[in-house]
């Protein structure tokens, strides 16, 4: 059993014993720190949406309940998506929001995200806070005549579509005109709700459903690696699509096939969408430092200034605003575009895309073929307690320390010479460690990451 607290909120495996997984008593626990933090900051109101997996309604029902008995009134989307209920928080015009879900974690996972009155997440400092009340027990409930009222709202992803069909950079027209046929595989959550939706009011008549229905039993991993894709890839190939688009279970992460079944590259989903708003903004853009180099030529290549940020949502929105970007976003297919909302949004990295992918007439295999080739290969570490993470980084940093290091978050090596990177770090929502290599092919990336990874061993050992 597992519980990760974070300022980001908090992340578990579903059973178990308090204090060791994320159980009810846990939920309650985290949700009623956060409803007393909402109310130091003299806030009223909470929206909340989950994703469809298995444990969703039980822990919805107990955040919901926590934040009434605290004289919160909620406001429940019920069936929803990351992005969606960023949105819903500033519409509600509500002091802050949570999503319960655990994004692509496996299915006996859930978690409590956590969003500001902007609908971002937490800064450190207010994460930190947080975390302090939950420590401390600091609650107050209010009494029976004071308890929060309940509200459903469950027309918000027709209200997200609605937006963003009236976003200046899509182009409903041109999408309708190309004529796509499209494959869906939405890993039977929310995402098959949402983006069969959308794509149908984009003017995309052929849609193919895979894994659409939002009952939370996934069919393969969640997370959209090309090893998890295969069915989908199999899919578009056999079906003649023109492409394929895959969503994590709450429809943040946005990955891509080719009509020929091959992975688009989770990695150049951003760097895609960003080349076609480059071209109609100038302006600047920001990644994470495991994000791949190709988002820094595209953008040089437009006249712009790319900047990296630490891993982590609000570390990149925190970046984009510093250096006010037109576009960012994260390497695992998120994307954010900061003039409709602070927040990785799949919905609008769709039509972002097929906007692009529209305009330029080309097949998608064509459109990646036309941006700077690089390979990332990701690898991990199963963490133990024995295991001193940052005396590893330590040693490894120094291990290479004639090389250009960056050290903001974990330990990235640029070795700038053979136009490889590689980057270590600790993960925020699992007992691992993350170990990203990228190269100009997979053969030298895979080597260059398993190199460091017998570093790694051999340190540990």
């Amino acid at each position: 059993m597992t519980l990760i607290k974070s300022i980001s909120g908090i992340r578990g495996t579903i059973g178990g014993a308090p204090g060791d997984a994320l159980t009810p008593v846990d939920a309650v626990k985290f949700a009623a720190a956060y409803g007393t933090w909402i109310k130091s900051r003299k806030g009223k109101k909470v929206v909340i949406g989950r994703d469809a997996r298995p444990s969703g309604e039980m822990i919805s029902q107990l955040v919901a309940s926590t934040l009434q008995g605290l004289g919160l009134h909620v406001i429940d989307l019920g069936l929803s998506t990351t992005p969606t209920v960023e949105i819903a928080v500033t519409r509600e015009q509500a002091a802050g929001g949570i999503i319960l879900t655990a994004s692509h974690n496996p299915v006996q996972w859930n978690a409590l995200k956590l969003l500001n009155e902007r609908g971002e997440f937490l800064s450190a400092e207010d994460g930190a806070a947080l975390l302090n009340i939950a420590q401390h027990d600091s609650f107050d409930f209010a009494t029976v005549d004071k308890l929060g009222a309940y509200t459903h709202k469950g027309d918000y992803i027709k209200k997200h579509i609605e937006l963003i069909l009236k976003h200046k950079l899509v182009d409903v027209k041109a999408i309708h005109k190309a004529k796509f046929k499209i494959a869906v595989d939405a890993v039977n959550s929310t995402g098959g709700i949402a983006v069969p939706k959308l794509l149908k009011a984009l003017g995309v008549k052929k849609v193919v459903e895979l894994y659409c229905e939002p009952n939370g039993k996934f069919p393969h991993n969640p997370e959209p690696l090309p090893e998890h894709l295969k069915a989908i890839s199999r899919t578009v190939k056999n079906k003649n699509c023109d492409l394929g688009i895959v969503v994590d279970p709450d429809v943040d992460r946005l990955a891509l096939i080719q009509e020929d079944g091959k992975p688009f590259g989770e990695e150049y989903t951003l760097v895609a969408v960003a080349d076609y708003v480059l071209s109609r903004r100038k302006g600047n853009t920001v990644s994470n430092l495991s994000s791949s180099r190709a988002l820094r030529d595209v953008t040089e290549k437009r006249k712009g200034t790319y900047t990296a940020a630490a891993v982590g949502e609000v570390n990149v929105v925190t970046k984009m605003k510093e250096t006010r970007a037109v576009i960012g976003g994260e390497g695992n297919g998120g994307v954010i575009l900061p003039d409709f909302h602070y927040g990785r949004d799949a919905l609008m990295g769709i039509a972002l895309f097929l906007t692009h992918l529209a305009k330029s007439k080309m097949k998608v295999s064509e459109l990646r073929k036309s941006y700077p080739a690089y390979f990332i290969s990701k690898n991990k570490i199963e963490l133990t307690p024995q295991i001193n993470v940052d005396e590893v980084l330590e040693k490894v940093k120094n291990k290479y320390a004639h090389e250009n290091i960056n050290t903001i978050d974990g330990v990235k090596i640029d070795f700038e010479k053979e136009k490889e990177w590689v980057h270590l770090r600790k993960s925020n929502t699992e007992p691992i460690i993350r170990i990203y290599a990228e190269s100009q092919n997979e053969k030298k990336a895979d080597e260059l990451a398993q190199r460091i990874i017998n570093d790694i061993k051999t340190i540990i050992k």
